[in-house]
């Protein structure tokens, strides 16, 4: 009396319904975990490769300016050991200001791309 074909039918109807949707969700969360890993991925590999470009300029100006500091002090030995002081400098600078020039950017990098809705 309660039940009949047609309730047990559109019953059966729904439940298959709920599996693809099922499916679909997760397939979206699969593809959108996907999107995000390639983009933080990317990223790391374009700031990589920047960072070997302003390595490999910064190391042909530090013998550049070492050579100079050398000429002008009489001591190339002594020009070298000043840009080797200028760089401790900015590697003290570096350290003390880490939290906002380097954690607080990368966080919110890493939060836009993983927060980031589809």
């Amino acid at each position: 009396m309660f039940s009949s074909d047609n309730n047990i039918e559109t019953i059966a109807q729904l439940v298959e319904q709920l599996k693809q949707y099922g499916g679909l969700k997760l397939e979206m969360l699969k593809l959108d975990a996907t999107e995000k890993t390639v983009k933080i991925i990317s990223a790391l590999i374009l700031g990589f490769v920047l960072l070997l470009f302003v390595c490999a300029i910064a190391i042909c100006l530090s013998f550049a300016v070492a050579y100079s500091l050398g000429g002008l002090l009489g001591s190339t030995p002594l020009g070298f050991l000043c840009v080797a002081g200028i760089y401790l400098l900015l590697l003290i600078i570096v350290y003390v200001r880490k939290k906002a020039w380097i954690e607080r950017p990368l966080v919110k990098l890493l939060a836009e791309i993983l927060l980031e809705e589809v």
